[in-house]
């Protein structure tokens, strides 16, 4: 390894960079949680609810559930579950993009 390399290694800014950022997310994440006592942290689709409600008392919905979860714990997992997977097709995309344009730039470098 030269030593520049070693250099570089040492003194990464993008590193840094990114640790900073995790530690301002989770600090974003875990304010509310200390900050707000007695809150509830429900969801969008109880709030749409009962704006509705307010507005048009007779308001019916055009469908129901196909599968209600038994709990609001299992409700929980399964919209998490959906977040990580989808989490998980857009890092394998981004990560396919990235590894795509790479081997075109070797490609590139080598024919010339």
């Amino acid at each position: 390894m030269t030593t520049e390399a070693i250099q570089n290694k040492k003194s990464n800014p993008s590193m840094t960079q990114n640790l900073v950022l995790i530690a301002l997310v989770i600090g974003l994440a875990i304010y509310p949680l200390l900050t707000v006592k007695d809150a509830e942290f429900g969801g969008a689709d109880g709030e749409a609810e009962t704006v509705i409600t307010e507005i048009d008392a007779d308001y019916q919905p055009w469908f129901s559930p196909l599968l209600e979860p038994k709990s609001g714990e299992i409700e929980s997992l399964l919209f998490a579950l959906q977040a990580a997977l989808g989490a998980g097709v857009i890092g394998y995309g981004l990560g396919w993009m990235k590894g795509r344009k790479r081997e075109e730039e070797a490609a590139i470098d080598d024919f010339h």
